[in-house]
């Protein structure tokens, strides 16, 4: 559905040219694609086709989108998409909510290594997880779970955290008996803050010997092993924020939830009030004051500047799954948990249907065919047209 107000596309359209004259040195390969991607799509440059009501004749033009991960028009189908293939695997137990943070000294590392310092939070939380969990003295089973990355605040500042879904219980170790965990608590936060901060920093330190890190700007003088640890130093002695949030209310509650989270880019097209003068106005929550719903204004460079810092390296995978959730044993692991919990096998229809308007009907009950119009007729393709831009493709990257 169209939408009637201002969009990041239009910040990118207005500004990015001038932006790249400005700081295009500094920008990195997907920065300088998922800007590209955002200022072309649903425009004629990427193709599209001709729609018309069988009933009242009504016509639109309707343009391929650039499918985009970071883009904000291009992920509910992926979203709905995500959320089917997640509503087989839900079991009757109840779910928690665990969420990672790493402190600001860190924060400003991972900036600058993103795909390092961010596959040692995915490392050093799903680590802390199974092995509390693990722990006869708390819960003494094999947990599954997953997790999903992000690394923006209400602001688009430089926050990373992880947002963990866990299943409220997990296989025993010798594989013969669910054992649940006790209602409304999973694990105690106070133990997986300490071995998490642990965890992350012996990562982070072994990142550093085998140089795999790498320092510019204000962080350069941390290239000098003394200079590092000092910069570290005050983080061992600080509490690092992990917390669990209220359990779910059930099963069905999860898909609700993490639907607001899976397929999340770091600004969303209905907080923009308006673009005018070189200046972007948009709406955020202060976390520290209330969640108070605030209204922010930014020069468009500097609008521009913290929507690419949250762009991911190519191919670096943000939603990761862990213990009996993993990949290669999913389908073995969910079986046995069902089977140990008498759950019934869960129905999947299979059916995929080409047509992507057939298959977003069928996952969110939303029809993009109906007519705007007369509200009856159906819109039928009676034309397409290829893209017109010469920039490369682009990839599904969602």
């Amino acid at each position: 559905m169209a939408r009637s107000g201002p969009e990041v596309a239009d910040v990118f359209r207005c500004y990015g040219a001038a932006y790249r004259e400005t700081y295009g040195a500094s920008l990195c390969t997907a920065q300088r694609r998922v800007m590209s991607a955002i200022e072309l799509c649903r425009t004629a440059a990427l193709g599209g086709h001709v729609e018309r009501c069988d009933r009242c004749d009504h016509q639109r033009i309707c343009y391929n989108s650039c499918r985009d991960r970071n883009c904000p028009k291009c992920q509910s189908l992926a979203r709905a998409q995500w959320l089917e293939d997640r509503r087989s695997e839900l079991l009757d137990t109840q779910y928690f909510h665990v969420v990672f943070t790493v402190p600001q000294p860190i924060a400003a590392i991972a900036l600058q290594n993103k795909e390092v310092v961010y596959n040692i939070l995915f490392r050093a939380a799903a680590e802390t997880l199974r092995t509390i969990a693990a722990d006869p003295k708390h819960l003494g089973a094999q947990i599954g779970f997953f997790a999903v990355l992000h690394t923006w605040g209400s602001a688009m500042t430089n926050h990373p955290h992880l947002h963990c879904v866990v299943p409220g219980g997990g296989i025993s170790p010798d594989g013969t008996r669910w054992i649940s965990c006790r209602p409304n608590f999973f694990l105690p936060v106070p133990v997986l803050a300490r071995l998490f901060r642990r965890l992350f920093l012996d990562y982070l330190r072994q990142a550093f010997d085998a140089g795999d890190l790498q320092f510019f700007s204000s962080l350069e003088p941390l290239r000098i092993r003394n200079a590092f640890s000092r910069h570290l130093a005050p983080t061992r002695k600080k509490d690092w924020v992990v917390y669990a949030k209220q359990p779910f209310a059930g099963p069905e509650e999860v898909l609700k939830y993490v639907a607001r989270y899976t397929h999340r880019v770091a600004f969303s097209n209905d907080r923009l009030l308006n673009i005018n003068d070189g200046k972007v106005q948009f709406r955020w929550k202060d976390y520290r004051d209330g969640n108070r719903q605030k209204t922010m204004t930014l020069g468009a460079d500097e609008f521009i500047r913290r929507f690419l810092l949250h762009v991911l390296p190519d191919g670096f995978q943000r939603i990761r799954y862990y213990g009996f959730l993993a990949n290669r044993y999913r389908a073995e692991k969910l079986a046995l948990c069902r089977q140990l919990m008498q759950m019934p096998p869960p129905t999947v229809n299979r059916e995929v249907s080409k047509d992507y308007r057939d298959r977003y009907e069928a996952l969110t009950g939303i029809s993009l065919k109906t007519c705007p119009l007369c509200c009856c007729g159906t819109m039928v393709v009676i034309e397409t047209f290829e893209r017109t831009s010469n920039r490369s493709s682009f990839t599904d990257t969602s």
